[in-house]
């Protein structure tokens, strides 16, 4: 009897020591998103549990904020040694900031041990997480920014889809003309939409070299093309629901589904709204060049949101990380990430008509016939930059400023970084 208990207590020594190992051999990597709302919080949890299983030496211990929060945390985390081992991030300025820290992980030695994982990505979504020659983040999501516009109203009234920023304004005239008093459904309470317009009117209208220079490189917004693009906002102003500052994208999005405006200024990724609620034909097109104008109209508006790696991660962890990163960034994570949320991937071959509609298929077709994307305003210059422009966007459609009173301010945010 004694003899059976000194082996049970062995056996039991044996199990405990063999758990230690084992839980000691488990790395934990701190992982940072912002979708604690559906669709996509499900997604991400799914692609953790699946991960997990496949990988039982890694658990994967996530945490998420909404959009602001998350701004706000990503920025004071990455100034500090609490930043998470993987983490999503906007490119241009926003992800560019974050790799000043010196704390992100440069990863053109992971892309370089793995070419064929790498090559999966599409090429000009790269480019947005370039900063200084080195590649910081892996693109995930792309999107694009167009106009919607109601196929039956175009068809009814002879319309054609507008080339120019003039053929678009006397698209808007026939459609006023036509019974259509708000043509361009908007709202701007939030003030990132009114960067989305504003980011695409200066791309189209500023010598390119000039718009760089001033959103990257600390330069002093003192081009007269700024102005002339801030008239081009308040002009389609005319065109927009009244008191667009009022409401915020989702009441705009609302009334064009409800067919009170046949035009309405969108991502492509919200094509998942119209897809149950819209009840008329609808089709979508690049904002129109304007004239005279110095940049490209090849470009379509919009970014890829992408994954990055932190530098201060012990290797082990890096490694986890890293391993966890390709398993999101993959064919199969892409497939489900347009199936389940109706986010566009950055990995080819990821869309078929299996888990795309038509719609999606086109919108996808017109990121990638895009000559490249031009970053999110918000996202390309600094944040106090950035919100010059936003609130003076406002106050330009309200009437309480005028374009140079706006460029005043946006030089004034802009010398205060100097």
């Amino acid at each position: 009897m004694k003899r059976r208990i000194a082996l049970a207590l062995a056996l039991a020594i044996c199990l405990t020591l063999v758990c230690s190992v084992a839980l000691a051999d488990k790395v934990t990597v701190n992982f940072f998103h912002r979708w604690p709302n559906e669709p996509k919080n499900s997604y991400i949890n799914g692609l953790i549990e699946e991960f997990e299983a496949a990988n039982p030496d890694i658990d994967i211990v996530s945490d998420c904020v909404l959009n602001d929060s998350y701004k706000e945390k990503i920025r004071v985390l990455v100034s500090t040694d609490d930043l998470p081992d993987v983490f999503f991030s906007w490119s241009g300025a926003f992800g560019e900031n974050l790799t000043k820290s010196g704390r992100v992980l440069p990863l053109d030695d992971v892309l370089a041990a793995d070419p064929e994982w790498a090559s999966q990505i599409v090429e000009s979504q790269w480019a947005p997480f370039n900063y200084s020659g080195k590649q910081y983040g892996t693109p995930w999501s792309m999107d694009g920014k167009a106009f919607f516009y109601n196929v039956d109203v175009f068809n009814e009234l002879g319309l054609t889809v507008p080339t120019t920023l003039s053929e678009l304004y006397a698209v808007c005239e026939t459609l006023k003309e036509n019974g259509y008093d708000e043509p361009i459904s908007a709202g701007f309470s939030a003030q990132w939409a009114v960067s989305h317009y504003l980011g695409t009117i200066c791309q189209r209208v500023v010598d390119p070299e000039v718009l760089a220079n001033d959103y990257m490189n600390g330069g002093d917004f003192s081009d007269p093309a700024y102005i002339t693009a801030l008239n081009i906002f308040k002009d389609l102003g005319q065109y927009m629901t009244a008191d667009p500052c009022s409401v915020d994208h989702e009441f705009a999005r609302n009334a064009f589904i409800m067919e009170v405006s046949p035009i309405c200024y969108m991502q492509l990724a919200e094509i998942k709204y119209l897809r149950d609620d819209a009840e008329f034909e609808y089709s979508f097109f690049n904002f129109p060049a304007v004239e005279d104008g110095k940049g490209d109209p090849g470009q379509l508006t919009g970014a890829p949101e992408g994954m990055m790696i932190s530098a201060t991660a012990e290797p082990a962890v890096q490694e986890a990380a890293i391993k966890f990163m390709k398993f999101v960034i993959s064919k199969e994570g892409g497939y489900n990430l347009i199936a389940k949320t109706g986010e566009i991937s950055c990995v080819k071959g990821a869309w078929d008509e299996t888990n795309c509609d038509a719609k999606q298929l086109e919108a996808i077709d017109l990121i990638l016939a895009s000559t490249q994307p031009a970053v999110w305003q918000d996202c390309a210059t600094d944040a106090t930059i950035a919100n010059a422009f936003m609130a003076g966007g406002q106050l330009l459609l309200t009437g309480d400023m005028t374009a140079e009173d706006v460029m005043a301010s946006v030089q004034t945010a802009a010398a205060a970084l100097k």
